[in-house]
């Protein structure tokens, strides 16, 4: 059986939900009462707020984004086995708020109680099945990665390619001389009396 210290915790929590405030929030929970319409008409009491509901099952779906209709049902049943504790909570404490236990408090009570500990289990109990079912969808196809983007070469070793090295330069020494200078020539020629006098016999007869 739920504790009492249990039982006080679970009432403020089914308190504190105010239902949707924001144009948004209320536009979505118009959309979802298309799909949990059927819940709604059985789970909700005509003293309570159908809007409330319909943010349930919006958090619900947000928070375990069901996928197939199986998915979809269980978390349905968690939105009403939620629902209806949050109920039981609120009769206890409705019972509380009456005075003194009688007898027939006492009995009504604890059928209250029972109700309230079968709801918060048919509530896990779907948790449980609805994360068996996640667990067994098949693993989705990982992205391919882009293609990796080439880096254009450097403008330096484009013009490198473009304009080659030139030829190197031949030293002074190894360049060939075409023409002699003047002044060589004529030193070197036989009529400048080079070769005169210079240890050389000359014909006795000239």
């Amino acid at each position: 059986m739920t504790s009492i210290k249990q039982t006080e915790a679970n009432r403020r929590n089914a308190q504190k939900s105010t239902g949707p405030r924001t144009p948004e929030g209320k536009a979505a929970v118009r959309l979802n009462a298309l799909r949990h319409g059927l819940c709604a008409r059985t789970a909700v009491l005509p003293a309570e707020n159908a809007e409330e509901f319909e943010q349930l099952c919006a958090d619900l779906e947000t928070e375990w984004q069901p996928q197939g209709r199986t998915e979809q049902y269980l978390l349905e049943q968690m939105a009403v086995s939620q629902w209806k504790a949050a109920r039981a909570c609120n009769m206890e404490y409705n019972i509380y708020d009456q005075g003194s236990l009688t007898e027939s408090r006492m009995r009504t009570l604890e059928y209250v109680l029972k109700q309230q500990t079968r709801w918060e289990r048919a509530y896990f109990k779907a948790l449980r099945e609805l994360q068996a079912l996640q667990k067994s969808r098949p693993p989705q196809p990982e992205p391919l990665d882009p293609p990796e983007d080439t880096e254009p070469e450097p403008a330096s070793k484009t013009s490198e390619q473009s304009h080659p090295d030139p030829q190197p330069k031949q030293n002074e020494s190894d360049a060939p001389i075409l023409n002699p200078p003047a002044e060589a020539v004529q030193e070197a020629s036989p009529s400048s009396g080079l070769f005169q006098g210079q240890g050389m016999d000359t014909d006795p007869t000239s």
